[in-house]
């Protein structure tokens, strides 16, 4: 696969990894694809088991790349098998990164990867947490905002709770349209681009604040 039809696999579970953070995790000795001829990287399907399993430690188990790399030494004895997933319909060039509003997924294939009953997807769209594009395809954010939901409803969490889920979004949305107005209001491509990378910054910063601000409350729940 081409380094852009890697992104587009990873993605979906992985939304903030970009072309830049593939190539630094190649650079850093984690991965190591094969170049053809002509310089570009192609990578296998071990590659991609091992860039996921780099990304899974460090979005859940806040590893240093110095640790993930000595878990990985100890498993090169041990390959782990990957079967080739089913791809995403989106077209990705050998160097452009797929974004998650390109995927189209069916009904059918959402429900069965994120274990949703249908009448649960059902009041998702009821009150705007996903929402289907005609004629009834659903996007990679919607895949991962469902299985957000699958997990905190197998913890007792009800729809209605959902709501204030969204509406913190939407003021945060609110906020981050402000401050990238005045980017998006250039027709120059250049600006475009980096009101895109500004976009995913924005992002990432607020998920680390959201996340933290969770940690540090629930700390005091637990007495700690």
């Amino acid at each position: 696969m081409s380094i852009g039809e890697v992104l587009a696999h990873l993605r979906t579970e992985f939304p903030d990894t970009t072309i830049s953070k593939l190539r630094f995790l190649e650079a850093e000795g984690l991965v190591d694809p094969q170049r053809t001829a002509s310089g570009y990287r192609k990578y296998s399907w071990n590659d991609v088991a091992r860039l996921r399993f780099v990304l899974t430690a460090q979005r859940d188990q806040y590893l240093p790349l110095r640790v993930i790399r000595e878990q990985l030494d100890r498993m090169d004895d041990e390959p782990v098998a990957v079967a080739p997933a089913r791809p995403s319909l989106v077209a990705v060039g050998a160097e452009k990164a797929a974004d998650p509003s390109d995927t189209r997924i069916p009904r059918a294939d959402v429900i069965e990867r994120t274990g949703v009953s249908g009448s649960l997807l059902d009041e998702l769209e009821q009150i705007g947490l996903v929402t289907a594009k005609p004629p009834g395809w659903y996007d990679g954010d919607a895949v991962l905002i469902v299985e957000a939901v699958v997990g905190l409803t197998r913890y007792g969490l009800e729809v209605r709770h959902l709501r204030a889920f969204r509406a913190a979004a939407d003021r945060e949305v609110g906020l981050f349209a402000q401050l990238l107005a005045p980017l998006v209001r250039q027709s120059d491509p250049a600006a475009r681009a980096r009101a895109a990378e500004t976009a995913r910054e924005l992002q990432a910063l607020s998920q680390k604040l959201h996340g933290a601000l969770v940690r540090a409350g629930l700390r005091g729940e637990l007495g700690r």
